[in-house]
């Protein structure tokens, strides 16, 4: 039998013998068409402070409970809504705030790193705007307009975009909505600025202003490419010192230790003998030298977890940068930007460069991370001049 009526169902601080919590009530229609009084608790007091918290959890719990309600009575639900359902079930671990076990989750699942950008945006940008908007009334054209009010990068409102339109997509999925307006957003996700990329002097200046745990990081960072989950995830035991290999078996995101979604990620990458010297003298400086320790363990945590690669930034590897006098926007990805672009310089083939940078798609390396230098163009451009002007004066 259907339900004819949404359910709102109640909730109410109840007393539990840990303490006050959270418990929601609603009824449930059987098969035989009677009622069945259930009850689920959704958080104790600490976890949901207000009860305006509390009913944004319940939210996306009437969704469901309302499966099998008639869909002109579903349609009008909020954005707000949608969102904490969409939160409950595509972004299962920030939603109950906790962090997944290692190499938690399958195929389907997101990313932890994934899961952290996808709910800031939506709490910081998409909520604050659409919260109260039922779902039909959200239309591309008011999206586009509000887009191109964001004080943002274009990259930035195109994630916006697609955040939005896969939240229209669960609508769809689970039968909430029967058209996704998201998709005739139009929003260019083209860069306005090119990434800045070091010489080599440049990054030798940084490298000579640095020392420690940061200093063999950026070295790293500089001379492989590796991107920075990966640099800080690396144990010693991923460290071939006899074979000059690297194993990148693992990224750390926010502590939290991930899977790569590509083969390609999951190659091996060379170490030089030089950057090899380098490394082992950094282990013999470091505290925790164990196969399973990490490499760039954090005495703060006394080698439990790596050193947060944001703060080592901010307070060594700024300052390293000014007084190298680097007038340039510097960042960890900024040398894995600069390793491709001067492998490129150096004349190697496209293939190696791709190889190297660990990419699944040849156009990502070579639209993104093979940026030509200015030498590189005038030589191009010189000889084509010679080619030409040479020809003339023979014909001449």
């Amino acid at each position: 039998m259907r339900r004819t009526s949404y359910q709102k169902g109640s909730l109410k601080l109840a007393d539990r013998r840990k303490g006050k919590a959270w418990e929601f009530r609603w009824r449930e229609v059987q098969i035989d068409g009677s009622i069945r009084r259930k009850n689920i608790v959704i958080g104790t007091l600490e976890e949901f402070s207000s009860e305006s918290t509390a009913q944004a959890a319940v939210d996306a719990l009437r969704l469901e409970i309302n499966r099998q309600t008639p869909q002109q009575l579903v349609k009008d639900i909020s954005v707000e809504t949608l969102v904490n359902h969409y939160r409950q079930h595509e972004l299962p671990d920030v939603f109950i705030a906790t962090k997944p076990a290692p190499n938690a989750g399958g195929e389907e699942r997101k990313s932890y790193a994934t899961q952290v950008t996808y709910d800031g945006y939506l709490r910081k940008w998409i909520l604050p705007q659409w919260r109260s908007y039922r779902l039909t009334e959200v239309k591309a054209v008011e999206v586009e307009r509000w887009l191109k009010t964001l004080q943002l990068a274009r990259g930035s409102k195109a994630k916006i975009r697609n955040i939005m339109s896969g939240i229209y997509s669960h609508a769809i999925r689970w039968e909430w909505a029967e058209m996704n307006p998201i998709k005739s957003v139009r929003q260019s996700s083209k860069r306005q600025k090119t990434p800045d990329v070091l010489t080599p002097e440049e990054i030798a200046a940084i490298l000579k202003q640095m020392s420690g745990p940061l200093r063999a990081m950026i070295e790293l960072d500089a001379f492989t490419g590796l991107r920075r989950g990966e640099l800080i995830g690396l144990r010693w035991e991923d460290v071939d010192f006899e074979n000059l290999v690297l194993h990148v078996r693992r990224s750390v995101v926010a502590m939290v230790e991930g899977v790569f979604k590509t083969e390609s990620s999951q190659k091996d990458v060379p170490l030089d003998a030089q950057l090899a010297e380098s490394l082992s003298d950094w282990r013999q400086h470091s505290a925790f030298t164990a196969r399973t320790d990490w490499v760039f363990a954090s005495p703060h945590k006394k080698g439990t977890q790596p050193y947060w690669p944001g703060t080592l930034w901010r307070y060594h590897g700024r300052p390293a940068v000014k007084r190298a006098a680097v007038n340039k926007h510097v960042s960890y990805h900024t040398f894995r930007h600069t390793f491709g672009t001067l492998l490129n310089a150096n004349g190697e083939n496209a293939k190696v460069v791709q190889e190297l940078l660990r990419h699944a798609s040849m156009k990502v390396t070579t639209d993104v991370y093979m940026q030509a230098v200015n030498t590189q163009k005038r030589e191009a451009q010189s000889k084509l001049v010679r080619m030409v002007l040479k020809k003339t004066a023979s014909q001449g």
